[in-house]
This record gives C-alpha cells, sequence and structure tokens, in this order.
C-alpha cells in the first residue's frame, strides 16, 4: 500500500524483454533503503524488488501489467516516479494507493494558472462513475485532487513542487499516464449498487 507521495525520481538504466520485461531502475536512495522482495511504486504501479546491485533495482513487469499501464513505453534514461510501500506508523500524507492500475489516460492540455498549472487529461467512459470533482485520483504514482470533470475529461492542478519532484516536469500533450482511481470511490460505488440491486 501506498500514499502517492513520491520518494524519489529514478532513472530507467535498462528495460529487456518482449511479451514480458526485466525492467532496471537507478535510485541510490531506494538501492540504499530497500531488500529483494520489496514492494515498490514505479510511475503507479506496484512492482517486486527482484535483484539490487550497487545503485540499481531490478523488477519483473509481466505481460499483464505491460498490457493495462504505459510502463512499456518508458525507454532508457527515462525519469519514473518511486515510493516506497508504506510501513506501520508512517504519516498518510495523499491517499490510499494500491498500485493496481485501472487504465492509461492521455494528456491533453497543459495550462499555466499564477504559479501552478492546470492540467486536462482525458476520461475512459469505463472509469468516469469513479471520478469526482475533489475526489483524488493517481496519476503515475502521483496522489491529485480532482479540479473537475468533464463528459470525457478531467483536470488537475499541478503545484510548481509536485512538477519539480516528479515525472510532471517532462511530460508532454499527448503522453499517456497511469490512472488508479480512488479505492474508496470503487467500494463506495460498487456498495451502493449492490444496495440497489437487493
Amino acid at each position: 500500500m501506498f500514499t502517492g507521495l513520491i520518494t524519489d525520481l529514478g532513472e530507467v538504466f535498462e528495460i529487456s524483454g518482449e511479451a514480458d520485461k526485466i525492467l532496471v531502475i537507478r535510485s541510490r536512495l531506494f538501492a540504499e533503503r530497500e531488500e529483494i522482495g520489496a514492494s515498490i511504486c514505479c510511475n503507479g504501479v506496484c512492482l517486486t524488488v527482484t535483484k539490487i546491485a550497487d545503485d540499481l533495482l531490478s523488477f519483473d513487469v509481466s505481460a499483464e501489467t505491460l498490457r493495462v499501464t504505459a510502463l512499456g513505453e518508458l525507454a532508457k534514461g527515462d525519469p519514473i516516479n518511486l515510493e516506497a510501500s508504506l510501513r506501520m506508523g508512517d504519516p498518510l500524507g495523499g491517499h490510499i494507493v494500491t498500485g493496481h492500475v485501472d487504465c492509461t489516460v492521455k494528456i491533453l492540455s497543459m495550462t499555466p494558472e499564477a504559479r501552478s498549472s492546470v492540467w486536462a487529461f482525458s476520461l475512459p467512459a469505463s472509469h468516469a462513475q469513479f471520478i469526482a470533482p475533489k475526489g483524488s485520483v493517481c496519476l503515475d504514482g502521483v496522489s491529485l485532487t480532482v479540479n473537475a470533470v468533464e463528459a470525457d475529461r478531467f483536470s488537475v492542478n499541478i503545484i510548481p513542487h509536485t512538477a519539480e519532484k516528479t515525472r510532471f516536469q517532462h511530460y508532454k500533450t499527448g503522453d499517456r499516464v497511469n490512472l488508479e482511481v480512488d479505492p474508496l470511490a470503487r467500494y463506495a460505488l460498487n456498495s451502493a449498487q449492490y444496495i440497489v440491486a437487493r
């Protein structure tokens, strides 16, 4: 379990394989503090550390994960958002994030607004029911608050700190990012549908 607060901005050192892949990430911080078998949220995807060598961490990425997420689009040298899993007693500063990506969404626009910027993303009809104004979403592992929702899009506000400390400083219009809806929204909706069905 995670919070959507990025701990380190790592770098893709290597990605290899076909149907499934081995992802190698450079992060001195994580190589020093984590161990084999640890869960790390990589661009919003919960992955298991399989090998540590110096400042490099290796992960197996299954074909299913590649199908559902945008991890397969990463290339050598790309930055990658990293967050360590929660430990007992850690503060829950963002919102509950599982690292189980629901789908990918496309960046539609980035509009400056004072010192921040408003980012619009595509909204698949299959997940529109889980996105609400002032609710939480996780985009490439970053916990964000929804500003507004329209029929086929939603927007969030990116403050300078978020842009500086995450992959958001590197994105461009048209890029795909991983979306995880707020688990609380999912369970609330499922419970409501169950009650109505009864």
